[in-house]
């Protein structure tokens, strides 16, 4: 069996140079762009809608949104810490998402009857703002568990690209279907692209029986067939015990705090620009094309080399050292073009270097963390920091007469974001040549 320093069927060079990987490994790299491309077919199918409800429920209420996302994220903690406690590491991505499947045929059921209650709306808002959590989360959990170090590091950035290529194809399905299927019908869509996603998950587990790593014994590839055990709060010990997680973790807080003063600022910008709903939606899916298209380019040919030569640190710095600048430059020109510029720059960077990076961080740590501690840091860790900088950014907006003040803090945190990223990088490199000397 060749393993990763060799390939006894070598690809084309000219195809081994576009894409970085080894013939045998080209199956699961297809299965990964299919787990991320149909799971992001059927979120940004309806993300312009819920961008739409957050709007028409007023700008100055997002905070209140954010703050209920993050409490309904908390209940959601104990359920997916006792499903990961029980059923075997290769069932918990398909459990997890019959579950939402069934949401989703629920919300469809709601929609048809009728699509004017704000409360439904709301719901649904927050809603899907825990699933992407979720769902996302666990489909980079599979990876981390399936992959190696090194694999990771070549193959994260393209099989990512599943996802860019599924938010391109995605917003333009909802604009075909909203008119003629309605909001039921693309609901109803999304659960059976959710189904699609489960089953290349399942692959996955399969393709890495039949292609074992060579250092990995029969007992290993056994546990993956078992249950992790433990408690559903394993997840929030694990991170508060390790300095590793905890330092991924104040990433991610840092990371959503820059995203939610941004987030922000599209909403005041957006609904001062464009007041008609119909020309919102319509803007927030050009931006979401945008920014798939770049990130899809870079996650195809460049991700995997960067990390491969230069390292996952530089994968976690270059994106916060170009938003502080960004910050920097919007409150000096608080204007709708600066800030489209901005905002694509930071989500297509963030997709194409900054998630793939945080993700190869998880590939060094044992299974528990893999899936407790991340979904922890990736779930509840998220939207806590989202709440807690929603409710700033309202605290800062409420100051009219120092405008720029949020975006020169943001500017602040962006820059401690880069720092934080920095030593992440430096620490996964320490801990990888402690497990090749273990090896």
């Amino acid at each position: 069996m060749a393993g990763e320093d060799g390939d006894a069927h070598p690809l084309p060079r000219l195809a081994a140079r576009l894409f970085n990987l080894r013939l045998e490994e080209a199956p699961a790299v297809l299965a990964g762009l299919a787990l991320f491309f149909l799971l992001f077919t059927g979120y940004f199918m309806l993300r312009p809608v819920r961008e739409t409800m957050g709007v028409a429920g007023g700008v100055d209420n997002l905070q209140w949104l954010f703050t209920g996302t993050f409490l309904a994220t908390l209940a959601v903690l104990p359920l997916f810490g006792w499903l990961a406690s029980r059923v075997a590491r290769r069932r918990i991505l398909p459990a997890a998402y019959g579950f939402f499947v069934v949401n989703l045929l629920l919300f469809a059921a709601l929609f048809a009857g009728s699509t004017d209650n704000v409360w439904v709306a709301r719901t649904f808002y927050i809603w899907l703002s825990v699933f992407n959590l979720v769902v996302v989360s666990l489909a980079w959990s599979v990876l981390a568990d399936v992959f190696s170090i090194a694999q990771g590091k070549r193959l994260f950035g393209m099989m990512a690209g599943g996802a860019s290529l599924g938010g391109l194809v995605g917003p333009g399905l909802g604009t075909l279907l909203v008119a003629p299927a309605g909001h039921a019908g693309l609901v109803l869509l999304a659960a059976l692209l959710l189904a699609g996603s489960a089953f290349a998950g399942l692959w996955l587990y399969r393709w890495r029986d039949r292609h074992p790593l060579n250092d990995e014994a029969e007992p290993a590839r056994a546990e993956r067939g078992r249950a992790l055990g433990g408690n559903p709060f394993d997840g929030a010990l694990e991170v508060l015990r390790t300095p590793f997680l905890m330092g991924i973790a104040l990433f991610v807080v840092l990371l959503a705090s820059v995203s939610t003063f941004l987030y922000f600022e599209q909403a005041r910008l957006v609904a001062e620009t464009f007041p008609d709903p119909t020309r919102q939606t319509q803007v927030f899916g050009l931006i979401d094309t945008v920014v798939q298209f770049l990130a899809i380019l870079t996650q195809l040919f460049l991700t995997g080399r960067i990390a491969q030569r230069l390292g996952i640190g530089v994968l976690l710095t270059a994106v916060p050292l170009l938003i502080a600048a960004g910050f920097v430059w919007l409150a000096l020109s608080p204007v709708f073009s600066v800030f489209v510029v901005i905002m694509v720059a930071r989500r297509a960077g963030e997709y194409a270097l900054v998630r793939p990076g945080r993700e190869m961080l998880y590939t060094s740590v044992p299974p528990e963390q893999k899936y407790k501690a991340k979904n922890f840091i990736d779930t509840v860790v998220y939207r806590g920091g989202d709440a807690l900088s929603g409710w700033l950014k309202r605290g800062l907006d409420l100051l009219g007469e120092l405008p720029g003040l949020a975006m020169l803090i943001g500017a602040g945190i962006a820059l401690a974001w880069a720092g934080t990223g920095l030593l992440l990088g430096r620490a996964e490199r320490r801990r990888e040549g402690l497990e090749e000397r273990a090896g």
